[in-house]
């Protein structure tokens, strides 16, 4: 090998060969010496051969590369730019299932629609015009369900018809705060159809579930309309225009039958809402609301939230002794309050006034606050004592039923002593906005209290449903009771019982409390329902706007108005009066 090698060094040309092999390397072949003819075709013929062998690396010389090193490195991402290192998916990504199927056409219909009934209707108040409006809403959801293949489930059918049942107090009760706790309840027994929750995080976070589809919703609609757009231009131009002539025969011939027949104009003007131009601003956005809220109801029955999918993890389970002694001294000490109780009922009020020095109304009043205060710390209790309960097998299962279904069963005892007080306080003041309401809590927390008991029995599978559904119903019974009414019902029968009347207080009541006013004698009821008649005649809302209670109260006024006193009414109710020892002067919040 080295005598071949040093035999081709010393041929002549063996320089050239090694430069020429060298230019190849680096991408550069030099000229040919021409030092004759036979030195110019070897020169020639050369790097052919040349190319064809292998050199050596001592010869061949340092490689140049193209591009310098620090070009060639890649740059690291940046997770500010697209295409970049992207962060990990939020939770609603992970718990809502692909984008559904494009809009279809039914659903855009009934998401038009409650858009234009939102503009046309809910700009003169709350009646039946929401329950009016919820219909297409709810078509449009149902419509979108359908095209992403979701079934109709039982659970779903009780949410959607209890939301809807909801709908209708404001369209029966005028008084704004059982309206105002109906269609926030409506609002959440919707969510909870759309999205299908049966667990804790879901029931509480499904009730809420529509605020995240706003944003979602609307552009899912946008990309809707414009892939309907395009491939149905004819069909759209048609649509528009068969609207269009529709409308004009119904601008026109409507107004022509209008100035023939009187009657029939006051139908027309009755049925027909009330836009003018003034107004405008506040309708656009009454459409826009309902186009937005249709739009997310109709995404989240397509493409629905998990939130079942959040999973809250049991705490540490501690030994018998340690859960268990706590709560046997918490049930001792409701036992021992109860039989306290029972000596009262027993021996009666006066013993335990005449001992305490406090009037029956002050014993009471004083009672209940704490009462229904130890009832919501007694569920909580209860939460915490479930997370932290042995779980080691059949014994731990049988501890944990027998302390907390006892605790349960007193606690029930402190609720019916809690409205017990609350009827000997309304029974010396009367009834009002607040002592109704809270007894209403009361009253639910003991139903509660009622479920986790079968709950216990039965196992805890449908107890957050039946929690939310027990709320539900609870608005609703509180709505369809009228609250107003009944505060002004039970007013009268005091003041027929020879105790005072609060004039001052009923006349801020709403129109719900004017049929049980108009049996006062005069001049209370002329005092009392002055101020409803005067509103009355100040207001002439639309029928769609107008509840059953505020017609209701029309009506009564129309037949049997309210006479003038003058001053005489500042003095009705005014006078001093020892209520159970309370004097006019005392002043009481609750």
């Amino acid at each position: 090998m080295s005598d071949q090698s040093s035999d081709a060094s010393s041929r002549p040309g063996a320089s050239l060969e090694s430069g020429e092999a060298a230019g190849a390397a680096s991408g550069t072949v030099p000229e040919p010496v021409s030092e004759g003819p036979g030195r110019a075709k070897a020169a020639e013929e050369k790097p052919a051969r040349a190319s064809t062998r292998p050199v050596p690396a001592q010869n061949a010389g340092p490689e140049v590369p193209k591009v310098p090193a620090y070009l060639q490195a890649q740059p690291r991402p940046d997770v500010w730019l697209r295409g970049g290192h992207q962060p990990p998916p939020g939770v609603l990504t992970r718990l809502r299932p692909p984008s559904p199927p494009v809009i279809g056409p039914g659903t855009l219909w009934s998401v038009l629609a409650t858009a234009l009934l939102s503009a046309l209707l809910l700009g003169d108040g709350l009646g039946a015009n929401l329950l009016i409006v919820a219909v297409p809403a709810a078509l449009g959801a149902f419509f979108a369900a359908r095209s992403a293949a979701r079934r109709l489930r039982p659970w779903t059918a009780v949410w959607a018809v209890g939301g809807l049942a909801l709908l209708a107090i404001p369209a029966l009760r005028e008084a704004g705060w059982p309206v105002f706790l109906a269609v926030v309840s409506a609002l959440a027994l919707g969510s909870l159809a759309l999205h299908g929750s049966r667990s804790w995080p879901g029931v509480l976070l499904g009730s809420l579930g529509l605020f995240p589809s706003v944003a979602a919703g609307a552009r899912w609609g946008w990309r809707g309309v414009r892939v309907r757009a395009d491939d149905s231009r004819g069909r759209v131009r048609t649509a528009v225009r068969t609207t269009a002539v529709a409308v004009v025969l119904l601008i026109v011939f409507g107004a022509l039958f209008a100035s023939a027949d009187a009657a029939f104009a006051d139908l027309l003007g009755d049925l027909t809402p009330d836009v003018s131009i003034g107004d405008s601003p506040w309708r656009a956005f009454l459409f826009a609301v309902g186009l937005v809220g249709a739009l997310a109801a109709a995404y989240s029955a397509a493409a629905p939230v998990r939130w079942d999918g959040i999973t809250v993890r049991p705490g540490k389970a501690r030994n018998r002794a340690e859960w268990a002694l706590p709560l046997i001294v918490l049930n001792l000490l409701f036992a021992a309050f109860i039989t306290l109780q029972l000596v009262v009922l027993l021996g009666g009020y006066d013993k335990v006034l005449e001992e305490t020095g406090l009037p029956l109304a002050e014993y009471a009043r004083q009672g209940f606050w704490q009462l229904l205060w130890a009832t919501v710390l007694t569920l909580l209790v209860i939460a915490l004592a479930l997370r932290w309960a042995p779980r080691g097998g059949p014994g731990d299962r049988t501890l944990v039923r027998s302390v907390l279904g006892a605790l349960c069963v007193l606690t029930l005892v402190v609720v019916a002593s809690a409205l017990r007080r609350m009827d000997l306080y309304v029974d010396a003041f009367g009834l009002t906005r607040l002592r109704i309401s809270v007894a209403a809590v009361e009253l639910w927390l003991g139903v509660v209290l009622v479920l986790i008991l079968a709950a216990g029995v039965f196992g805890a599978r449908l107890l957050p449903r039946a929690i939310a559904v027990s709320a539900a119903a609870g608005v609703l019974a509180f709505g369809l009771v009228s609250p107003d009414g009944l505060i002004a019902e039970q007013n009268v029968q005091r003041y027929d019982a020879d105790k005072t009347i609060d004039i001052d207080y009923l006349k801020g009541l709403s129109a719900d409390a004017v049929p049980a006013l108009n049996t006062l004698p005069e001049p209370l009821r002329s005092c009392a329902l002055e101020n409803f008649e005067r509103d009355l005649a100040r207001q002439e809302a639309p029928w769609y706007s107008s509840s059953w209670g505020e017609v209701r109260a029309r009506d009564i006024l129309e037949k049997h108005p309210a006479q003038n006193h003058g001053t005489e009414c500042y003095s009705l109710g005014q006078e001093s009066d020892e209520r159970d020892g309370y004097e006019e002067d005392s002043y009481d919040p609750y």
